[in-house]
């Protein structure tokens, strides 16, 4: 098989400067090693080329490119691939970072957003109109994967998955067309781009439906993490009214300055609350939670909703091993367990996350988009952060025994929090049906598996479709 260098040669490379309007960029030249980056940390990639591309011409050379030579094909939105799936070793690197464009009608309630942009970026676009749309919980992920998995964030209870809110797409597909996607134009790709990942194509623009979100009550209360306290924490949550969704970490609690010293280190429940509607209603709903046990620091105040999106340290990139699942409960036996499970470690950082779900994600039926776990009641996310390549088997074993201890016969997992793994994971992300109709999706659009560089749902076998 020929190398990158030989199929990536310096006429390739020169012809590809001469017709990419955006930046090319190789191994010797400079901002290479900060241009292959990404969030987490561990990954030592090393792609042949990245191409910073600047607008849907140039995805179409790319993904043009990368069919011709045969090289592996990685695309990077906001650089936020647990797997590393973004930067593709000895491959090309397709680089939407710079791909800003946003375009609002506040009329109409509607946004276009080329994938290069933040959910950050657009949910302060958006807030200068009183508008917003759910993302996740951190504003640098970018919203091409995010949308493209599906989206559990602060608005969820409210609103829905950022699918939900997905009105149309733009997306270049492995035969090098630039398709416009929704109900009506290509329904079975605008089916399966609702939650089956970058299976597809690369989605370059995405419409929004936009929902009136301006300030809300919101921040982190941090409580005391006892069993008690965790199972009365969960009971509130789903109790709440939909306009409240919450986040709960139960975690060590790292070196924050309005946590006294001694505190540091220990175990406490840190959760994220966003109440979107009346703020004297988000503060009655917010009262039981407060109610619990004495808190040990209550920021949970009337905000503008981007304030729940602060700024990140840029060089901060953990190393970090993690595991999803869904729960149908949290009772006091359980969280007896998780107590257990992070007391026993020492992880520099170790957490179990808790998102309480239903409300308007439970609505949509299981079959309309490709995130077909609507019913279950619990997001779960384990992790622990390593410190390198020796330390990280040991915190690999100990989030699969904490997650299969957690295990409630739900085999399903949410595609967003995949890491590496196999096909096995993949099918929990899509089990049953969802599974066969996103192959015979792929097989229709992507039929020799370009786009492998993901979660992977391979083509359906040939037989059985084109």
């Amino acid at each position: 098989m020929n190398s990158p260098s030989k199929l990536l040669n310096r006429d390739l490379i020169a012809d590809l400067r001469e017709t990419i309007t955006g930046q090319v960029i190789t191994p010797t030249d400079a901002g290479y090693d900060e241009s292959r980056q990404l969030f987490y940390g561990g990954y030592d990639h090393r792609p042949a080329v990245i191409i910073k591309v600047a607008g849907v011409d140039d995805v179409v050379r790319v993904v043009s490119l990368a069919r011709e030579t045969g090289l592996p094909l990685g695309i990077r939105s906001g650089g936020h691939s647990m797997a590393g799936h973004s930067v593709p070793d000895g491959g090309i690197m397709l680089d939407l970072s710079a791909m800003k464009e946003i375009e609002i009608d506040p009329e109409r309630r509607i946004a276009w957003a080329e994938t290069g942009v933040t959910a950050g970026e657009l949910t302060a676009a958006a807030n200068q109109h009183g508008l917003a749309i759910g993302f996740g919980d951190t504003g640098s992920v970018g919203i091409g994967g995010i949308t493209l998995g599906g989206g559990v964030g602060f608005l969820s209870r409210k609103y829905g998955l950022t699918i939900d809110n997905l009105l149309a797409a733009e997306v270049v597909t492995a035969d090098g067309q630039v398709l416009h996607v929704d109900e009506s134009n290509h329904p079975d790709l605008f089916w399966a781009i609702r939650g089956g990942g970058g299976n597809f194509g690369v989605a370059t623009r995405f419409r929004y439906r936009l929902h009136e979100v301006n300030q809300v009550v919101g921040g982190m209360l941090i409580l005391p993490a006892t069993p008690e306290a965790i199972t009365a924490f969960i009971a509130e949550a789903d109790a709440a009214p939909e306009e409240l969704s919450t986040i709960a970490n139960v975690m060590s609690a790292p070196p924050m300055p309005f946590l006294p010293p001694e505190l540091h280190g220990r175990l406490i429940l840190l959760a994220f609350m966003v109440y979107t509607g009346d703020v004297e209603a988000g503060q009655r709903a917010i009262a039981p939670f407060r109610a619990i046990t004495q808190p040990l620091a209550d920021m949970v105040r009337p905000m503008a909703y981007p304030e729940m999106f602060p700024p990140e340290e840029e060089a901060y990139h953990p190393m970090a091993e993690g595991r999803t699942l869904f729960l149908d409960r949290v009772d006091l036996d359980t969280a007896r367990r998780i107590i257990e499970h992070l007391q026993a470690s020492d992880a520099p950082m170790r957490v179990l996350q808790l998102r309480v779900l239903g409300g308007a994600v439970a609505r949509v039926p299981a079959n309309a988009t490709a995130y077909p776990h609507r019913q279950a009641p619990i997001m779960a996310n384990v992790a622990a952060f390593f410190t390198g390549p020796e330390d990280r088997p040991r915190r690999v074993e100990w989030v699969t025994n904490f997650a299969r201890d957690l295990y409630q016969g739900n085999g399903g997992m949410y595609v967003n929090f995949l890491g590496e793994g196999d096909e096995s994971q993949v099918r929990g992300a899509y089990p049953g049906d969802t599974w066969d109709r996103l192959a015979a999706v792929k097989l229709r659009y992507d039929p020799d598996n370009l786009f492998h560089l993901n979660q992977n749902v391979p083509p359906a076998p040939q037989a059985s479709g084109r």
